[in-house]
């Protein structure tokens, strides 16, 4: 049963494309991707994220909050460092249903389970640094380079993630003529969820892409990742052109 985020998933991939029709003022095409994904979705992962999106799209309070219980049921199941990392948004969206049906226990309660999963991530790793930098084991990785993605930008934080994929696309993605490297690296210190993915598009940090200001120390080298085709690194180039969207910094 695979619960880690794949962007080749077939639920994911619809789930996407109805997201794309939300942002092109389309909600009737969105809410029948999102219908289609929940009916195609067959493990429990998949059942958590595509009924989070069947829930944000109900007009009435009370099927809202259905959809929305339902997405927590299979998130609950899947017991996934990523998928808890959802639960302060869940609980929070079922608080304010509550509170829109005129339930003030019912909504405290929610709010008060909300509370209580957020925090210092608590996810054990290993983890990934993409880049096409040539470093050695035992170098530090420091906060305060430019990014790879907004020339002049300065980074207050070093990034990374628990998802090899995610580092494999950010070494594709980078910048320089070196080859794609990916470093298994550990944190020296405490680290958070990387706020320009948490809560954007999926609910929680389901890329499980984290950063620090303590640096990274570079403990070995991965070398078997899947590799992105030249057509999907075209469209996530396209993406990442078109963001208009600030970098939190």
């Amino acid at each position: 049963m695979h619960n880690q985020f794949d962007p080749n998933n077939k639920i994911i991939q619809l789930l996407l494309q109805g997201m794309g029709m939300e942002d092109s003022g389309n909600p009737e095409a969105a809410g029948l991707l999102f219908l289609k994904a929940w009916s195609e979705a067959t493990d429990d992962f998949e059942k958590f994220v595509a009924a989070y999106y069947v829930a944000r799209h109900q007009k009435i309070v009370s099927e809202k909050l259905i959809w929305f219980e339902t997405s927590l049921r299979f998130a609950l199941e899947v017991n996934d460092i990523a998928v808890k990392s959802a639960f302060p948004s869940l609980y929070m969206n079922i608080a304010k249903c509550y509170e829109a049906l005129s339930d003030p226990d019912k909504a405290k309660k929610n709010i008060e389970l909300s509370h209580s999963y957020k925090g210092t991530p608590s996810d054990p790793g290993p983890f990934f640094h993409g880049t096409r930098a040539d470093l050695q084991v035992g170098e530090l990785l420091t906060a305060k380079e430019e990014s790879n993605y907004k020339p002049g930008l300065k980074m207050n934080h070093i990034y990374f993630t628990a998802l090899i994929s995610g580092a494999g696309l950010a070494a594709a993605l980078a910048k320089g003529d070196g080859p794609e490297r990916v470093y298994i690296v550990e944190p020296t210190g405490e680290f958070e969820n990387d706020p320009n993915v948490t809560d954007k598009k999926f609910p929680g940090n389901l890329t499980r892409s984290y950063r620090s200001q303590v640096p990274l120390k570079i403990v070995g080298e991965a070398t078997d990742w899947l590799q992105q085709t030249p057509e999907e690194l075209r469209r996530w180039r396209e993406k990442l052109a078109n963001n208009q969207g600030e970098i939190i910094n």
